[in-house]
């Protein structure tokens, strides 16, 4: 039995595109870049990620962002394929982190959520699901208690918000 040119061709590329992955060590690498530090380093990860992690390839540079107010972990995410990790760093980024302010913002407040991007800007209540100072990132719920809580920055006292891209 003779197999058609074009499916030999998808069965011999199916593998190719069943084991393309994200190779751990660009993650590492993104994270290095991203916080100034190598892995192991005091600000860089702890450890290097793990090699056995099996995730989705991206076709897109990785989005790495601060995660948490003491900037302790680092997310990394790739939004085409839907993944996000965790990373924690040996210490936090910021070596002389100032002390803990007093909360602008206090837990079940009613504060103005405001979101802006590229040509909108939406304003919306919310209530504050923890305390925060000017410029921590907290969990705000806008909506009944079955509503997803969001993370939100805080900007000042009644009002905290968030960059769209």
């Amino acid at each position: 039995m003779r197999i058609p040119a074009f499916a030999a061709a998808l069965l011999l590329s199916a593998p190719a595109v069943a084991n393309s992955i994200t190779e751990p060590a660009a993650i590492d690498q993104a994270i290095a870049q991203f916080t100034g530090h190598a892995v192991g380093q005091v600000g860089g990860a702890r450890q290097p990620v793990d090699a056995r992690l099996r995730l989705a390839a991206c076709v897109q540079p990785l989005a790495v962002e601060w995660y948490g107010p003491a900037q302790n972990t680092v997310l990394v995410r790739c939004p085409v394929a839907g993944w996000r990790l965790f990373v924690p760093l040996s210490a936090p980024a910021q070596a002389a982190t100032p002390a803990r302010t007093e909360p602008a913002v206090l837990r079940g407040e009613t504060v103005t959520v405001a979101l802006r991007g590229r040509g909108f800007a939406l304003q919306r209540q919310a209530e504050v699901l923890e305390p925060g100072a000017v410029g921590e990132w907290i969990r705000v719920r806008s909506g009944g208690r079955d509503a997803q809580p969001l993370r939100a920055r805080v900007i000042r006292p009644g009002l905290v918000g968030m960059e769209m891209p």
